[in-house]
């Protein structure tokens, strides 16, 4: 029976092959076209020309060059890519330095009987983070520790992404002051900077709660019967930790240095992202760092550790890879100039509608778009300068514009594959597939909930 549910689902590698497929031929059935671009003098981001669109010459993407795409789209997300061998082997080095098998057996003894509570907490705590600080790639360095922790506590590896990354992705698309989505956007449609934080606050609560209760609900569920895990039957390598083993191990002297370095190294990548702006590249040397460090730390040679480094290297390839691969749909649609062509169409409808159904169909079109332009500050800076005219004239307040752009934005970057969803998917060893069986009805919830907001915001006139 598990053989035939398997053959069912097409690998990862074949469903991204099948998305790339599709923009080709995009490429020759829509329109070529492109947007005039500007930078905007005080954010210094390049923003849309409102009105600006215009056809250009058609360039649809050949056989030959579909295969070429995946090749670049490797090349363009290198950097994505590299990152998550050097953050997950790093922290595979980690592993294997028993420290974090001690601590997780403490908290373990010490959370007897109450394992579920630690759902809630940690994941309210990241979406407070998302929503406040705009948190979502410092959390990278905390998916192994939770998936580990999960496993342990009789759960699987999606409980223990899902503590993580569905709740600063849900604190993120939900934030009342996230300064790279909800302030940049606000800036853009020229409201004042974090208003309607009130509505917002109220917004964030019910769609984080709406979460957490998905998660502790499948967790029950997989508890009580293993074989329902989504999991069941994956390989999760050294993330896979035995609970009875972990209950008897001993929290050394050297374990607490080990994870007292760990702390000081994530502490100091938190603060690194907000305060200095690190992005990938100094996340990724961090974690080196941390990875080499906490080897020495804990009695390793430099063979021992450089071995380790390979094995870890091993156990990541196929998540790596498939973040290329994604790349490869949005390489094939930039060579064939129809992203701006996408955008372009699924705007323009909205004038034909009144304003309670085009205020919805805004947030449908922003959670398409952000397939496209997968970046929460980029898509700001892209749409913002079209929706906000948009909004005077159909009669919607900007605030609602910027509304359904965050939700847009937000909500699908653990849904589509071209965000960094392959990235978290990658470093937690949860197949890509398996995150959409999860993920995927929890989304088709949210959309009405999602909606039901945005008529609110209608109807109250949000400003």
């Amino acid at each position: 029976m598990s053989s035939l549910r398997k053959s069912k689902v097409p690998h990862t590698y074949v469903l991204l092959f099948s998305l790339i497929i599709l923009a080709v031929i995009g490429s020759y059935v829509l329109p070529a076209g492109q947007f005039d671009r500007v930078k905007d003098e005080v954010t210094h981001k390049t923003i849309v020309v409102p009105g600006s669109f215009k056809q250009v010459e058609q360039t649809p993407v050949s056989f030959f060059n579909t295969f070429i795409a995946i090749q670049k789209g490797m090349i363009d997300a290198g950097s994505v890519v590299f990152f998550v061998f050097l953050v997950y082997a790093s922290f595979f080095v980690v592993m294997q330095t028993h420290a974090l098998h001690a601590f997780i057996g403490w908290l373990l003894r010490v959370m007897e009987g109450k394992e579920i509570l630690i759902i809630p907490v940690f994941m309210y705590l990241f979406a407070l983070g998302g929503s406040i600080f705009g948190m979502f790639e410092e959390t990278f360095g905390f998916i192994p520790l939770f998936v580990g922790l999960a496993i342990a506590m009789g759960y699987d590896a999606i409980v223990g992404m899902s503590m993580v990354s569905f709740g600063v992705a849900m604190g993120f698309a939900a934030a009342f002051m996230n300064p790279f989505t909800v302030g940049l956007a606000q800036k853009f449609a020229e409201l004042p900077l974090f208003s309607a934080m009130g509505f917002r606050i109220i917004s964030w609560f019910v769609l984080v709660t709406m979460a957490v209760l998905w998660t502790m609900r499948y967790a029950k569920k997989i508890k009580a019967d293993p074989t329902k895990s989504l999991m069941y039957g994956v390989d999760m390598g050294s993330l896979a930790l035995d609970h009875d083993e972990l209950l008897e191990s001993k929290f050394t002297g050297r374990d607490k240095l080990v994870l007292i370095f760990v702390v000081a190294i994530i502490g100091l990548l938190v603060w690194g992202v907000i305060k200095k702006g690190w992005y990938f590249n100094e996340i990724a040397g961090l974690f080196l760092i941390m990875g080499v460090f906490a080897g020495f730390i804990s009695g390793m040679k430099p063979s021992q550790l450089a071995s380790c480094y390979v094995e870890g290297l091993k156990d990541i390839t196929f998540g790596a890879l498939v973040i290329g691969l994604s790349r490869g749909i949005l390489i094939v649609m930039r060579e064939g100039n129809i992203i701006d062509t996408v955008i372009y169409g699924l705007a323009q409808p909205l004038s034909l509608f009144p304003k309670w159904v085009a205020a919805e169909g805004m947030l449908f079109i922003q959670t398409l778009i952000n397939f496209f332009i997968p970046s929460g500050s980029g898509q700001a800076a892209t749409t913002m300068p079209i929706m906000a005219p948009l909004s005077d004239l159909l009669g919607i307040t900007r605030q609602t514009a910027v509304l359904a752009y965050q939700y847009g934005d937000g909500f699908s970057n653990i849904l589509w594959p071209t965000t960094l969803l392959p990235v978290m998917c990658g470093i937690a060893r949860v197949p890509i597939e398996k995150w959409w069986r999860y993920f995927v009805p929890f989304f088709l919830l949210l959309l009405p909930v999602q909606m039901i907001f945005m008529a609110v915001a209608v109807a109250m006139n949000l400003q």
